[in-house]
């Protein structure tokens, strides 16, 4: 399923949802963006928090584009604190915004696509995962064989099958859990 698909789909969903929570809305769109608007605030809440309790500093950025609320925190000096919240090779990164996540659902009982970053880490990857991308498909032209990358998270796996398909080459999902891995093939 492409991007634009998946995100059409996503949209008519929040559509189908709101319609059936208010039927009085005059724009389901506007409701939509409305429960992002608010996922975002819940969001920043609850990681203020955490970061009140940790003792960490750092200013926390909502926005809302392509159906999905970003929420980033971002530190003015280099934050030792933060970078622990990244984690080795992002993980507790993705962690914390599952628990982020879970914290949307409980206040609103709405499910959440959110994307945390922490001090610009998932925009520093995506370049990595590019080049990775670029690297398989280079493999591929040469040597005419499929190449399976390193297991990702979901979000990692949707950048690189992103980055393949423009290059014109074609990727799957394969594995299962914490195993699940792009393999990257000509055709």
């Amino acid at each position: 399923m492409s991007a634009e698909s998946t995100e059409h789909a996503f949209s008519e969903e929040i559509e189908d949802q709101d319609e059936s929570v208010n039927q009085d809305a005059s724009s389901p769109k506007g409701s939509a963006a409305s429960r992002l608007e608010e996922e975002g605030d819940v969001a920043a809440d609850y990681l203020e928090e955490l970061l009140d309790i940790a003792d960490i500093d750092g200013d926390i950025d909502i926005e809302v584009r392509n159906g999905r609320t970003y929420i980033s925190i971002v530190a003015e000096e280099e934050s030792v604190g933060l970078e622990g919240l990244v984690g080795e090779d992002g993980e507790v990164l993705e962690a914390l915004q599952e628990l982020t996540r879970l914290a949307v659902l409980s206040a609103t009982e709405n499910r959440s696509r959110l994307v945390l970053d922490i001090n610009g880490y998932r925009q520093e990857r995506t370049g990595h995962l590019q080049k990775i991308a670029e690297d398989a498909a280079a493999s591929v032209k040469e040597t005419g064989k499929s190449v399976a990358l390193e297991p990702m998270s979901a979000y990692e796996r949707k950048i690189v099958h992103d980055a393949v398909a423009d290059l014109g080459f074609v990727s799957e999902s394969e594995g299962e859990g914490a195993g699940r891995h792009i393999v990257v093939s000509a055709d």
